[in-house]
């Protein structure tokens, strides 16, 4: 069996949001789509070591801003390279609309959002799958969605720029996340799609 075969399947990129006690956060997840069209239902796949996880099982609501080929690198390192339980990921951060529900989305480097909320979950052990219809919905521009390979050819720095600081560095073999350090932590998980540190590689 080839494990790679995998990597041909096509996956997009957004910034889940949600929201909990007053308190608002975002990641990003590679896994979502509509599953019905009558009655309108999306899925998203979380991994459950994100903080805005916990934000939307415990509020049953979120907000999915579609990422565009018009993303820079900082939105991914924005929301995908630190956390939301030590970093309020929307304080001064300017590129952000909240929708009807009270959530914030992403304005900036995204084509579309979707508000939605929960309606199954189910337990898949690393991560969260979340049933959820869809309450609103908005276009804000027509660049194309943004894919894995187009995140690696076009957005993420090569790592022969990545390499001029100096620093020992690891790369996700999955979807090319750099990691600086003189030794990857053996628990570490990518920030970006979430796999272990043995998907890395040492530059």
């Amino acid at each position: 069996m080839d494990n790679k075969a995998m990597y041909q399947l096509t996956y997009g990129l957004f910034v889940l949001t949600s929201c909990q006690d007053g308190r608002d956060s975002g990641c990003i997840i590679n896994t979502a789509g509509q599953v019905t069209a009558d009655p309108n239902r999306i899925s998203i796949a979380v991994n459950k070591a994100n903080f805005t996880h916990d934000l939307v099982k415990a509020s049953g609501k979120f907000n999915i801003s579609i990422l565009s080929e018009d993303a820079s690198f900082d939105t991914f390192k924005h929301f995908g390279f630190q956390s939301g339980r030590t970093v309020d990921k929307f304080d001064g951060y300017a590129s952000c609309k909240r929708s009807k529900n009270g959530l914030y989305y992403v304005t900036e480097g995204t084509n579309a959002y979707i508000s939605a909320a929960v309606q199954q979950s189910i337990d898949l052990g690393s991560h969260t799958l979340f049933i959820a219809a869809v309450e609103d919905m908005e276009v804000l521009s027509h660049i194309s969605s943004a894919t894995y390979g187009y995140y690696q050819k076009h957005i993420k720095p090569s790592p022969e720029k990545s390499q001029a600081n100096g620093k020992p560095q690891w790369r996700c073999t999955v979807c090319g996340y750099i990691y600086e350090g003189e030794e990857l932590p053996a628990d570490f998980i990518c920030p970006l799609c979430k796999h272990p540190a043995s998907d890395f590689e040492k530059l």
